[in-house]
């Protein structure tokens, strides 16, 4: 099974570089990724975007004590609940929560 390119991409800083910005924009993908201090030609931003979403995931995924304190001993385990707990924010945000 094949999987679709995304309409847009919310990302951090650290994603920041020509060869990812390139690759997304072949495939017709909106970028919203806070240029790095150190490039000297800043791309634009649409800040309300980025906050509104990027800045709300982590405030959730940081109220998981165990991401929050990294209580796991090794990058493996510690990504694996972080994907688990990304999982289940995902299938939350499915219900319909009243």
């Amino acid at each position: 099974m094949l999987v679709p390119h995304p309409n847009a991409m919310l990302a951090d800083r650290d994603y920041d570089s020509d060869s990812f910005h390139q690759n997304l924009l072949i495939h017709g993908t909106l970028l919203t990724i806070p240029s790095r201090n150190s490039r000297s030609a800043l791309h634009q931003t649409d800040w309300q975007c980025y906050c509104n979403h990027i800045e709300r995931m982590f405030n959730r995924l940081k109220q998981m004590r165990r991401i929050a304190t990294r209580y796991d001993k090794t990058a493996l385990s510690f990504m694996s609940f972080l994907n688990i707990t990304a999982a289940r924010l995902l299938i939350r945000s499915f219900l319909n929560v009243t």
